[in-house]
């Protein structure tokens, strides 16, 4: 895949210091994942991308992509999309509670703010219906003109995207428990349709007048009989599916990588666009020279062939949550922190974690010292914090956006503050600033007496003599960061899945020196090597 294909669109190439080469363990991305689809009047399959903001646009026959709204636009966190029988196009915000429109001019315009994790949507007969994905969630008609919304039901388990049958009701997924539900949109009692799924996201009918519906945690893509519930597996693909959308009589299913698969029957399956990395976040190496990364929904092993093992996901049993800072404690362990404000200990072999602290509020990187402390950075209390036996003390507060931690070899704590833009060093009296002038440091690593920065507003990497502060540039023109010219909105997050998200360019190192950046821009891992260094 060329990067003209991908998800960034930097025509600049990475520059090189002298001695040092790159490589890409994973390809970049060709989408921020892939949430909602459906099907467009000119053909295409709109696609929801809710952690890059956009939708986009894909031709099946030929596998080109064309944005249509893109990151840093009017429409944030899109994770269901529909059309009118004019064109327009709604999109569900889901970490914003809105329902936007864009009409076939290209304006964008807000149709309701008051929809909290509005997320499953369709239109039937002009009449456009809105699902919340929350515990204790609403089942919504939404007046286009912007009138008062009707409520056909309240207190749901978290639905997800919905479809009209041909006999007229309306039909809903509700991932709480399990089973799929249909209601007459002009009243009356719900009625279950089927139970006992594997966690069903997403319902459309095919030409027959048959059930196809998604199951994120088990993979599966099921055909339903509406008035039996007698159900048929049309393929098994691997936990993380989304959505579905048929072309003519050709079915596409969506997964969180943003892969995109055609159904051909009797359990044959095409890729029609790969999937990739969504972020990702942060990385750590273990002792045998394993490199593993954090990519919020999922949690992979990478092979120095580039190929990845997903050891865990949010629907699989024991996982912790939205992984954002991880590091290796030796035997299979890491500790992580999470985008639900946690600290744990995971164990993905065993399928189990255990929560070390709660409550906190927005934490990235985190380091574990020799002596079994655990160093973690809270962005939005703007503090370094030390856990040890279970007592969370305060090492360092009043930082401007800590994101990333690293420990020097004398045990000292150096901090990223991205908003302060330098680095800056823990100790007994407070902080000193070690290095400054920088754009936005995230990811930070010290090894062989010099600190290493990644900066994602100056999208370079930074080598930094401890000793003399004599920096060196190792590479720039990173493809991490916003694109040039784009100030992403926040992403807020989605309860209970997930607390407030955001960006952190991680980085590592291999036994052998190697270093290895979390690419987030373009949804790839480098591995940046000095020449003659043989590749693990």
């Amino acid at each position: 895949m060329s990067l003209q294909e991908a998800r960034h669109t930097g025509t600049t190439s990475i520059g090189l210091a002298e001695g040092w080469s790159l490589e890409r363990l994973t390809p970049p991305s060709r989408l921020f994942g892939a949430n909602g689809l459906r099907t467009g009047p000119d053909g295409r399959v709109y696609v929801a991308q809710v952690t890059g903001s956009q939708i986009s646009a894909l031709d099946v026959a030929t596998g080109r992509l064309e944005t249509i709204s893109a990151k840093g636009g009017e429409i944030v966190a899109p994770d269901d999309v529909a059309f009118d029988d004019r064109g327009n196009l709604y999109a569900t915000e889901v970490m914003d509670g809105r329902v936007s429109v864009r009409g076939t001019d290209g304006r964008t315009r807000v149709l309701r703010d008051d929809v909290p994790s509005a997320n499953g949507i369709t239109v039937h007969r002009g009449r456009l219906f809105v699902g919340e994905s929350r515990v204790g969630g609403r089942l919504l008609e939404l007046d286009p003109a912007g009138g008062a919304p009707r409520v056909l039901l309240d207190g749901a388990a978290m639905l997800n995207a919905m479809e009209c049958g041909p006999d007229g009701l309306l039909y809903y997924p509700v991932m709480g428990t399990n089973d799929i539900w249909r209601v007459d949109p002009d009243g009356g009692e719900p009625e279950r349709v089927v139970g006992d799924l594997g966690v069903p996201d997403a319902v459309k009918f095919d030409s027959a007048g048959f059930l196809v519906s998604t199951q994120a945690a088990t993979g599966e893509v099921l055909r339903i009989d509406p008035r039996t519930g007698e159900r048929t597996v049309l393929a098994a693909l691997a936990p993380g599916l989304d959505n579905l959308t048929f072309v003519g009589e050709r079915l596409f299913v969506s997964h969180f990588t943003g892969q995109i698969t055609e159904i051909l029957g009797g359990g044959e399956t095409r890729t029609t666009l790969p999937g990739g990395l969504n972020w990702p976040l942060d990385l750590t190496v273990d002792d045998d020279g394993v490199l593993y990364a954090a990519d919020g929904t999922f949690f992979y092993a990478l092979t120095p062939a580039g190929t990845s093992r997903t050891l865990g996901m949010l629907f699989s049993p024991g996982y912790p949550g939205f992984l954002r800072g991880v590091t290796a404690v030796g035997g299979g362990e890491f500790v992580v922190t999470t985008a639900n404000g946690e600290i744990a200990r995971y164990r993905p072999a065993a399928a189990e974690s255990e929560v070390l602290a709660e409550g906190l509020d927005q934490l990235y990187g985190v380091l574990v010292t020799p002596d079994g402390a655990v160093l973690a950075a809270e962005l939005g209390a703007g503090r370094v914090l030390s856990l040890t036996s279970g007592r969370v003390d305060v090492l360092a507060c009043g930082l401007d956006r800590p994101l990333g931690v690293a420990l020097g070899p004398d045990g000292t704590c150096f901090v990223s503050e991205a908003g302060a833009g330098r680095i800056v060093r823990i100790t007994g009296s407070g902080v000193d600033t070690v290095v400054d002038g920088l754009g936005e440091p995230q990811g930070i690593l010290v090894r062989d007496g010099r600190l290493h920065v990644v900066d994602a507003a100056a999208r370079t990497l930074t080598a930094v003599d401890l000793e003399t502060r004599a920096r060196h540039t190792l590479a720039r023109d990173l493809p991490v960061g916003a694109p040039p010219g784009v100030t992403p909105k926040p992403l807020k997050g989605l309860p209970p899945f997930s607390g407030p998200q955001g960006p952190f360019a991680g980085i590592t190192a291999g036994p052998d020196g190697t270093l290895y950046l979390s690419a987030d821009a373009e949804g790839s891992v480098l591995a940046l090597r000095r020449e003659g260094t043989n590749r693990p």
